[in-house]
């Protein structure tokens, strides 16, 4: 699998994401600055979290006009797998490669915990090692990560099978208590029309590796392993 994790100021899980994807699938990950105009063939590009250009004017805006994601575009557009996660997420958003945004939490406060995710989909290439309905517990860390979408387009999410992950209670109900920023219909991943792009708030590269206490975010990073390959 060849992979690259693109770097722009301010980004600052790059390394974990890099460690994490060399950990499951035993190949280092190109790093790619954000200036860059081109990319060579993949399989697999990593938007990480962070606070890229410092989470001025709106998180993720600027990144979305970097140079770089004209090529992250025309790759999307021939079937390349891009994951965003975080900051990555809202960057996806920023430059329309996912539909929706992501607001300040509901309570205007920066969260960093573990939370309780509920797989909602294993049709998709970053779920597949999943199964249906199962929990996964990973960290977000974020003070934007509130989703929101028009009704027409949180429609169109739930009928396409587009939803990836939802926040959700350690048994796997959805509930609001265990929605941590107030996203509608407690979205924590989503999928474009395509199925190749997924962005998401947790940080699977946090818990993939026992040493950090888990793995259960692994298993994100091993759905794409199976697809593509090691």
């Amino acid at each position: 699998m060849k992979a690259a994790v693109i770097v722009f100021p301010g980004s600052n899980c790059d390394r974990d994401a890099q460690v994490a994807l060399e950990f499951v699938t035993g190949r280092k990950p190109l790093m790619v600055w954000h200036r860059e105009a081109d990319l060579p063939d993949l399989d697999l590009i990593v938007i990480p979290g962070g606070f890229s250009y410092g989470d001025y004017l709106r998180s993720g805006a600027m990144a979305a006009h970097s140079p770089i994601m004209a090529a992250i575009k025309e790759k999307a557009a021939r079937g390349v797998r891009v994951m965003g996660i975080c900051n990555g997420f809202q960057v996806l958003t920023e430059a329309g490669l996912l539909p929706g945004v992501l607001r300040p939490n509901r309570d205007l406060l920066f969260i960093c915990r573990d939370v309780f995710l509920r797989v909602e989909t294993v049709a998709s290439d970053f779920t597949n090692a999943c199964n249906p309905g199962e929990v996964l517990r990973i960290p977000v860390a974020h003070h934007d990560g509130c989703y929101y979408a028009e009704p027409e387009t949180l429609a169109r999410l739930e009928g396409d099978d587009r939803i990836a992950l939802r926040y959700c209670a350690p048994d796997g109900e959805v509930t609001d208590a265990g929605n941590p920023n107030g996203s509608l219909h407690n979205i924590a991943g989503i999928l474009n029309e395509g199925r190749n792009v997924l962005g998401l708030m947790p940080h699977p590269e946090r818990l993939s590796d026992p040493a950090l206490g888990g793995t259960d975010g692994a298993k994100i990073l091993s759905s794409l392993a199976n697809v593509l390959g090691v």
